[in-house]
C-alpha cells in the first residue's frame, strides 16, 4: 500500500485500486502467499479516509461502508494464506483489513486500535465480528468501547497478531518477519493449503459435528491431487517433496 499523503486512509480510489489487486491475485494460480504490507514509513493504514467522508451525505456513507465490508470479505475469501505486515499504524478500517487477513505480525511499537468511538463511529468493516473471534468477545468489546490503542507487544500477549519483532532501522521489520514465514508456507502443498484454510475457515462459524464434515469434504478434494502422490513418494524415498499445486 502506498498512499503516502494520506497515511494510506481507504479513500473510493484507493479502495477501487484494492479490489482490482485481489481479483488478479485470486485468479493467478501462481500465487502461494500473499503479504499486505505499506511503503509508508510509520503507518500500515490509518483507516477510512475522513475528509473525504465528511464530504458524503448520509446514503453514501452508508454504500461505502458496505463496499468497505466487502473489499474486507475479499481479502478474507483469498484462497491462499495471507500475511499483514503492521509496521507502523493500523487504526479503524486499517485494522479491520489486518483482521480479515489469516495471519498478522506487528513490530513492537506499531499502534492498532479500532478506534471509531473515539469518532462518532462505531467498527463497520468487519470489526465488530473478526476481532472477537480473534481476542474473545470480553476483550474485543473492551478494546471497541474505549477505542484504545494497542502497541504490537500487547496484540501480541493477546492473541491479536502471530509474531511481534523489535522495529529495525529501516522501518520494516514485521514485513521482514512476514517474510519469514511466507517462505515457510511456501514448499507446502499449494491444494492441502488451501484446503486447509477453506476447512478452518467454514468450519469455525458451525458446530463441531458440521466442522468435521467440512472438513471431509476438503480432505476428499486433496485425495487425488498430484501433490498428495508426491508427498506419499517423497516420504517413501527419503527427499524433500516437490510440490506443483496439482
Amino acid at each position: 500500500m502506498n498512499r503516502p499523503h494520506a497515511r494510506n486512509s481507504l479513500g473510493k480510489v484507493f479502495v477501487d485500486e484494492l479490489f482490482s489487486a485481489l481479483e488478479q491475485l485470486r485468479f493467478d494460480e501462481k500465487v502461494r502467499v500473499v503479504v499486505f504490507k505499506s511503503k509508508v514509513k510509520g503507518v500500515f493504514c490509518a483507516g477510512a479516509d475522513l475528509k473525504e467522508r465528511e464530504k458524503m451525505d448520509d446514503a453514501e456513507v452508508g454504500h461505502f461502508v458496505k463496499r468497505l465490508r466487502n473489499l474486507m470479505d475479499e481479502i478474507a475469501a483469498l484462497p491462499v494464506p495471507t500475511i499483514a505486515a503492521i509496521d507502523g499504524y493500523a487504526l479503524g478500517g486499517g485494522l479491520e483489513l489486518a483482521l480479515a487477513c489469516d495471519l498478522r505480525v506487528a513490530a513492537s511499537s506499531a499502534k492498532m486500535g479500532l478506534i471509531e468511538t473515539t469518532r462518532g463511529l462505531l467498527p463497520g468493516a468487519g470489526g465488530t465480528q473478526r476481532l472477537p473471534r480473534c481476542v474473545g468477545v470480553g476483550l474485543a468489546k473492551e478494546l471497541i468501547f474505549t477505542g484504545r490503542q494497542i502497541d504490537g507487544q500487547e496484540a501480541f500477549s493477546m492473541g491479536l497478531v502471530n509474531h511481534t519483532v523489535p522495529q529495525n532501522e529501516e522501518g520494516d521489520a514485521a514485513y521482514q518477519r512476514a517474510l519469514t514465514l511466507a517462505k515457510e508456507i511456501l514448499p507446502q502443498a499449494p491444494i492441502a493449503v488451501k484446503m486447509g484454510k477453506l476447512a478452518i475457515n467454514r468450519g469455525i462459524e458451525v458446530d463441531i459435528a458440521s466442522g468435521m464434515a467440512i472438513e471431509g469434504m476438503c480432505y476428499a478434494q486433496n485425495i487425488p491431487t498430484r501433490d498428495r502422490q508426491e508427498g506419499m513418494a517423497a516420504f517413501r524415498e527419503k527427499r524433500p517433496p516437490q510440490f506443483i499445486g496439482k
